[in-house]
């Protein structure tokens, strides 16, 4: 009985040329030789089975080879293979580094390939700097590893370093299809594909596969040999997964899956696989990145046919929503029932029957043009949620000013309270100037921009730091400096009924705004008027600060109204009020023992508790 080698020895590159997708690197180590420009210290990295061993072997022997060798000459005595798995330690470099010292007895150099160089201890690297930096001339290093961050700085600094890469499908299966031919084996091209798809860019276990299903099926090589043989889930399940997404047939659906899942297959790779198909269908559908779709002609074919019933944002939506699902597999308690959860949904994303087509149970949605449009500077919506008609507010200002928005604009009141509570939330007012309408019509509003900021920035400010004092201070001088000049203004003397006759007028405007908050406040107590100052005394610290939030904007109102631009304000805590204010539950229930002392006798008659 023959001897049997393995495919990935067999076929093992023996020269530069046979390398299987690492151009780039072979050319630059055959023009160094060619040149002359070979570092001594060399470095390989990239992932397992892609030719690092084989490239480091090839250029051993290529650099010893002068034209007078012997045919199939190896130069085995100059080459010398570690493996720093298994020698690792300080003395293990020691003995390297006199070995090192002897020049070679054929050839010009001695080759050292110092395989998984990453294994070394960090004392065994530190033995090894001085030697790596500057060996005999006749020495050269080979370093290969499969991860090179865990290799010190300072190894790294002295050798020159070569990344491989991943070998890409195609090229895989091209080497697949020569190694059949050499072994005179009949393989179908759909199964080098699945094969090299499996190895994923790595050609040595591409040739461990291949041995493998070739053993399992023999000199004919099939697509359903292949997949059945490695358990990969045929695309042909996805191909008729996605023809019944598309009829929406969620119950055939369902029963599809439980048969992948009787045949052994995971929901995981199976809900993986289906997202990959989807962007495949995708990558299908336009003729710049076809080229993305790594399969054979015969797929590529399928895959164009079911692309043309597919829309693009199906396909969105459908790896959306399967890459949500891939997401969330792990951590599933009931993981089949997840993965049916997201089939049942990719099936309805192409239903149009009457629950895609009935506006019913839809939230209704304003778009956000509507609040620039003319129709709602016309409209007012009052705070029962019915829409008035008022005369629309116009901007009177210069062309310039169109230019230019930060200089003026118009507060508008947010929609978004109005459908959360069903009333006008509380717009931001501030001091407006008044102006005639040439026509003697109704006067217009102009709504000053720095005050409008000021006043939104005095609601945002804090008053639990001593920063926030400085900063509202700050926005009571920004207040004052855009008050109207006062060398102009008229001081008209005002009665104290003229005076609760615009306080009144002024509550009434703000109860119709919705603010009942603050109308509360204001008509706790009467006002007092002492000169030009108006004193009001509120029972706690709270409703005084509420109202002080106000006040230039009260100030503004009165002053206008009773044409007296000295009017002031003076807000104070009554401290025996505050004391006798009612707030815990014992407190209230005083309250209102005094008001009806037969509450008492009710409280007696059920002994209840307060």
């Amino acid at each position: 009985m023959e001897h049997f080698i393995v495919s990935a020895r067999k076929y093992r590159p023996a020269v530069f040329k046979d390398v299987v997708g690492q151009q780039a690197i072979t050319n630059t180590l055959e023009n160094a030789i060619e040149n002359n420009h070979l570092a001594q210290a060399l470095l390989f990295t990239g992932p397992r089975g892609v030719g690092k061993t084989t490239c480091a072997r090839i250029l051993a022997k290529k650099i010893n080879s002068d034209g007078t060798e012997k045919e199939g000459e190896d130069f085995a005595f100059n080459i010398f293979e570690l493996d720093a798995a298994s020698n690792n330690s300080v003395d293990d470099i020691r003995n390297l580094i006199d070995q090192v010292r002897i020049p070679p007895q054929v050839g010009k150099y001695k080759v050292y390939i110092i395989d998984e160089v990453h294994m070394l201890s960090s004392a065994a690297f530190n033995a090894f700097l001085k030697t790596l930096e500057e060996p005999p001339k006749h020495a050269i290093f080979i370093l290969a590893t499969t991860e090179k961050h865990k290799i010190i700085p300072t190894i790294l600094s002295r050798c020159q370093i070569f990344d491989f890469r991943r070998i890409g499908v195609r090229d895989i299966k091209e080497h697949l299809a020569e190694v059949a031919k050499a072994e005179n084996i009949e393989a179908e091209d759909d199964a080098l594909h699945i094969i090299a798809q499996k190895a994923d860019g790595a050609l040595r276990d591409a040739l461990s596969i291949f041995d493998r299903v070739v053993s399992f099926a023999g000199k004919n090589l099939t697509r359903e040999a292949v997949t059945e043989n490695l358990n990969v889930l045929d695309y042909t399940w996805y191909f008729q997964i996605t023809d019944l997404l598309l009829e929406n047939n969620i119950p055939q659906v369902l029963v599809t899956y439980n048969d992948i899942l009787s045949k052994g297959f995971d929901g995981h790779h199976f809900i993986m696989g289906l997202a990959s198909h989807f962007r495949d269908l995708l990558v299908c559908k336009n003729q710049e990145t076809i080229e993305l779709l790594e399969v054979g002609e015969q797929v590529k074919t399928m895959y164009f046919e079911q692309s043309q019933k597919t829309s693009p944002r199906f396909l969105i939506e459908a790896i959306d929503i399967a890459n949500t699902c891939d997401l969330k597999y792990k951590n599933s308690q009931n993981q089949r029932l997840l993965v049916e959860l997201c089939l049942m949904q990719l099936a309805s994303l192409t239903f149009q029957g009457e629950k895609k087509n009935s506006n019913s149970g839809q939230r209704f949605v304003i778009p956000p043009s509507y609040f620039k449009s003319e129709k709602f500077t016309s409209e007012k919506i009052t705070s029962a949620g019915s829409v008035v008609p008022k005369p629309t507010k116009k901007i009177e200002t210069d062309p310039d000013s169109y230019r230019d928005e930060a200089e003026k604009e118009i507060v508008r009141e947010p929609l978004e309270e109005i459908a959360s509570k069903n009333k006008i939330s509380e717009e931001i007012i501030s001091e407006e100037k008044v102006t005639q309408k040439p026509n003697g019509g109704q006067p217009e509003k102009v709504i000053e921009r720095p005050q409008i900021l000021a006043e939104r920035n005095a609601k945002k400010v804090s008053a639990l730091s001593l920063k926030s004092i400085q900063k509202k201070q700050e926005i009571k001088q920004e207040l004052v400096a855009n008050q109207p000049d006062a060398e102009n203004l008229p001081v008209t003397e005002f009665s104290e009924e003229e005076m609760q006759a615009a306080w009144d007028e002024y509550t009434t405007n703000v109860e119709s705004n919705g603010k009942y908050n603050l109308l509360s406040h204001l008509t706790m107590g009467v006002p007092k008027l002492d000169g030009s100052v108006i004193h009001l005394e509120f029972p706690n610290q709270t409703i005084k600060t509420e109202v002080e939030r106000a006040k230039y904007e009260l100030l503004g109102f009165l002053r206008e109204k009773l044409q007296n631009y000295e009017i002031d304000l003076d807000i104070t805590v009554n401290e025996t009020a505050e004391k006798r204010y009612a707030y815990t539950t014992r407190e209230k229930f005083e309250k209102m023992k005094e008001k009806n002392p037969l509450i008492e006798k009710l409280r007696r008659e059920f002994d209840l508790d307060i």
